[in-house]
């Protein structure tokens, strides 16, 4: 698949990336991506259900442009959702529904998790797009 440009980078610097170890900590770097949602606007609506870790997400469209504001109290689980971040702010709609959890797999990002972090990745994207198709 073609992936916007700022996700096929990251995409490419993973894959140039051989240790696990080393994976983990560029994807906790991540977690300076993320747009912050504020803890008081952390409730049942933006609980990621399922993850391992307290995660939450929102989003806002601006002029048809999607913006994802999140937080989680693991720096791995926020690595995460600063990627999802760069995949998707500013993005119209159409592209934010387009995206597919795969970009994660063909990064080997999935692969570096334990199979409840990976689980939490694709419930949190799955809510993600569940909420874009709502706001529509």
């Amino acid at each position: 698949m073609k992936w916007p440009d700022a996700l096929q980078e990251i995409i490419d610097e993973f894959k140039e990336i051989e240790d696990q170890f080393e994976k983990l900590e560029i994807l906790m770097d991540f977690s300076t991506e993320v747009d912050e949602l504020p803890t008081s606007d952390w409730n049942d609506e933006t609980l990621v259900k399922g993850c391992q870790s307290v995660a939450h997400v929102k989003i806002d469209i601006n002029d048809g442009k999607v913006w994802l504001k999140s937080a989680a109290d693991a720096k791995m689980v926020q690595g995460l959702q600063g990627i999802l971040t760069i995949a998707i702010n500013g993005n119209g709609v159409n592209e934010v529904l387009a995206l597919t959890p795969e970009f994660a797999e063909e990064a080997g990002i999935l692969n570096s998790l334990t199979p409840s972090r990976s689980n939490g990745f694709r419930t949190m994207f799955d809510m993600i797009q569940l909420m874009v198709r709502r706001s529509q």
